[in-house]
């Protein structure tokens, strides 16, 4: 069995984690909070940002997951995170005779600019303008310019049990569809980004990049509309206009999985139906 690491346990890493403990794998959780991680994963209190807090990190570590996020929304975090602590993980394995089979960087289908409903995949171009998308690439870079092997996953956007906004949206009547409205929006779930990552490990031949997501791109007026038909909601308002983030619209692309779906991963919640009835029914009936 492998010894693992997860670099900033948190929202998928703790799932990836209790999922290889129980396949009979050794898995370390590498937090500052530490004591938030469940008993099948060995806790390490570090800081990605400072390499003296990274001595705690065993040695004959196989495989290496970076599931770190930023803990804000600007420039100096992403540096942090994605930059500089990739960096400092990397530098801490060579000084420390590591010898990873290969490290997984969790990065974001962010990164891709295309705004007019494209298709994008792992082949298409990458030129985003706004610092949380070039920093994700910087550390992308890092990690395949690195002499361990690499692998990047781009997921799209992560939703699961503790992350339903949409849902709490709709319920609360607060939900806006706007007129002309087709943008469409990619997503993956939680139990799915584990799952990929899960999967990779155990593959023989992996490649360099995958995109992680459904099969399924949907404009947010196709997912808030089914979410109120199926919570007995009232439709969302219809309001004319659609906003604009930096002057431009956003996140109007569609993400092809067609390279995770050959490499043998069969998603758990093939589109946002699956993965939000998964939340519904985990929420049990709620009282009238």
């Amino acid at each position: 069995m492998a010894r693992v690491l997860i670099a900033g346990c948190g929202y998928v890493g703790i799932t990836l984690g209790i999922r290889l403990a129980a396949d009979g794998h050794a898995v370390w959780g590498l937090r500052r909070r530490p004591a938030r991680l469940p008993n099948p994963i060995y806790p390490i209190g570090a800081d990605l940002r400072y390499p003296s807090s990274l001595r705690q990190i065993p040695s004959g570590i196989d495989f290496v997951f970076y599931t770190a996020a930023a803990e804000r929304q600007d420039d100096a975090s992403y540096q942090a995170i994605y930059v500089d602590g990739v960096q400092n993980l990397l530098t801490h394995l060579h000084v420390t005779g590591q010898q990873p089979k290969r490290c997984f960087f969790t990065s974001s289908t962010a990164v891709y600019a295309q705004a007019a409903g494209e298709w994008v995949d792992e082949t298409s171009e990458t030129r985003p303008q706004e610092f949380s998308r070039r920093r994700l690439l910087e550390g992308e870079r890092l990690l395949l310019q690195d002499p361990f092997p690499a692998t990047i996953v781009r997921m799209a956007g992560i939703y699961g049990p503790g992350r339903a906004r949409l849902i709490d949206q709709v319920r609360r009547g607060e939900a806006v569809c706007y007129e002309g409205e087709s943008r469409y929006t990619n997503r993956i779930h939680r139990d799915d980004c584990a799952g990929v990552l899960q999967h990779m490990m155990s593959l023989t031949s992996v490649e360099s990049l995958y995109l992680g997501a459904d099969h399924e791109p949907a404009s947010q007026v196709t997912v808030l509309r089914w979410l109120a038909e199926r919570l007995g909601a009232p439709a969302p308002r219809l309001e004319p206009g659609a906003p604009l983030a930096g002057g431009k619209r956003q996140g109007n692309k569609r993400c092809r999985n067609a390279r995770l779906l050959q490499s043998g991963y069969v998603l758990r919640y093939p589109t946002f139906r699956e993965g939000y009835e998964a939340i519904l029914a985990a929420e049990g009936p709620r009282p009238p």
